[in-house]
């Protein structure tokens, strides 16, 4: 089989079980993110203990983001209260105390590559429920709008497609580079063809979803674009450090888990901030 044909497919397998996941359910929207926090943040811990100069305690640390995860969920869906954090706290402090006892040979490394892993991977997904589950006051209980969360996803696929084609189609006429000291692939032209078609999307939620105006369906879809651009950028940096192609290979045709959701990694918690002081003001 040829590495297009298992990229492909691949792809949609992806797509569709994403997809599938977050529309069926609640149930299975946790479980399949609780899943992607653990894999993603497991895939951190190893890259960094084989490339970073660490030697970080990759259990303790993904299970605490994906104890992070649940935390967010049973508190977004009012489940459980603000006590549910506790835990991950303590987690957080026993990472902290323990490099005192361990002997490492450079506990700064492994104390910033814990937390990077916890801020920069384990906290985004957390967010995730944020987007997804929506307080009601009238019935006092929280709503699961899963078009929310799957609309950052949609935007971050419509906006690779469209900086794809329209870098392919126009980047000899214009060719003025993005990053080329990170993605030297990346192209001023290809970026603002994907944020068009990422317009065209919105507007298209809009309609189907008239939950949010046209113009903060917009101002999502620009948001996710921009951000999830600089989060794609972030995780080149980081490979780039690394001296890395791909971050993993769990995925045949597309590589790691931080691969795959690198842009969602900065264009999540981005999009948190936009709903939660723009969107729904």
């Amino acid at each position: 089989m040829s590495n297009l044909v298992l990229r492909t497919l691949t792809g949609i397998l992806f797509v569709v079980v994403l997809v599938g996941c977050i529309v069926l359910s609640p149930t299975t929207f946790a479980l399949l993110f609780a899943l992607i926090t653990g894999l993603a943040v497991w895939e951190f811990s190893t890259l960094v203990n084989r490339y970073g100069g660490a030697q970080i305690n990759r259990f303790i640390n993904t299970v605490a983001a994906v104890y992070l995860f649940f935390a967010f969920f049973g508190y977004s869906t009012g489940l459980t209260g603000v006590e549910t954090f506790v835990p991950y706290l303590l987690s957080v402090i026993y990472l902290l105390i323990s490099e005192l006892y361990r002997r490492a040979a450079n506990p700064l490394a492994n104390w910033a590559y814990a937390f990077a892993s916890q801020v920069y991977v384990a906290l985004p997904f957390g967010l995730l429920n944020v987007l997804a589950f929506q307080p009601d006051p009238a019935y006092n209980v929280a709503t699961y709008v899963w078009i929310y969360p799957l609309a950052v996803f949609i935007f971050l696929w419509v906006s690779d497609t469209g900086a794809y084609v329209t870098g392919s189609l126009f980047h000899r006429y214009i060719p003025y580079k993005l990053f080329p000291r990170i993605s030297p692939a990346k192209s001023w032209v290809g970026s603002v063809g994907g944020a068009a078609l990422d317009v065209v999307a919105a507007l298209v939620l809009a309609h189907f979803f008239p939950e949010l105006s046209v113009g903060a369906w917009v101002g999502l879809a620009l948001t996710v674009c921009v951000f999830g651009t600089w989060g794609d950028l972030v995780e080149s940096l980081l490979k780039r450090q690394f001296g890395i192609k791909d971050s993993g290979n769990i995925l045949p045709g597309h590589g790691g888990m931080l691969d795959r959701f690198d842009s969602s990694l900065l264009a999540i918690p981005a999009s948190v901030l936009y709903f939660y002081t723009i969107a729904l003001c």
